[in-house]
């Protein structure tokens, strides 16, 4: 009597069952690390918000007055023209010492776009300090899910702040 022999290898269904398996599983940690994420990358905005704030800072102390809207955040990196410099009160063109940030091209946020930028401030409370803010996931501007490093008053429409974010980890 001939017995035939089985081949070695899986049938149809245990790969089923294994597949079924790892279906659930991605479906029950899926969305956890996706949860993630998006707290990584709103903490990561928040982090380079602050960082942007310290650069400011240190700009405003050599030329005594901040970036205007115009000059924006690339004053960080190349020196502000003549006319700029002394429409502002920024003592000339001696005054700048940077590049005030250690890259090449300003920081994008996240999601790859870049950081919103205004000198005097519209937006919140303080007179003394600009704007500075991500427009978030969806890219658009003035939008629920923008992050600013503003606190507000009852007419803004804002988004997450950056002391709502440190002081309520998500």
């Amino acid at each position: 009597m001939k017995r035939r022999r089985r081949k070695p290898g899986f049938t149809l269904v245990e790969l089923m069952v294994v597949l079924a398996i790892l279906v659930l599983l991605v479906a029950m940690v899926g969305p956890r690390l996706l949860g993630t994420q998006k707290k990584a990358d709103v903490k990561a905005t928040i982090q380079q918000i602050a960082n942007l704030e310290a650069c400011l800072n240190h700009y405003a102390i050599e030329l005594r007055t901040f970036p205007s809207t115009e000059e924006g955040l690339k004053s960080l990196l190349e020196r502000p023209s003549e006319s700029s410099e002394m429409g502002t009160g920024g003592g000339g063109g001696s005054a700048w010492a940077g590049p005030y940030i250690d890259a090449d091209a300003l920081p994008l946020d996240p999601w790859g776009n870049p950081y919103q930028y205004e000198f005097p401030p519209t937006k919140g409370k303080r007179t003394d300090f600009p704007n500075i803010w991500s427009t978030g996931p969806d890219g658009e501007d003035n939008t629920e899910d923008d992050i600013t490093n503003w606190t507000g008053d009852s007419t803004d429409e804002e988004g997450t702040m950056v002391e709502d974010v440190i002081e309520e980890p998500m």
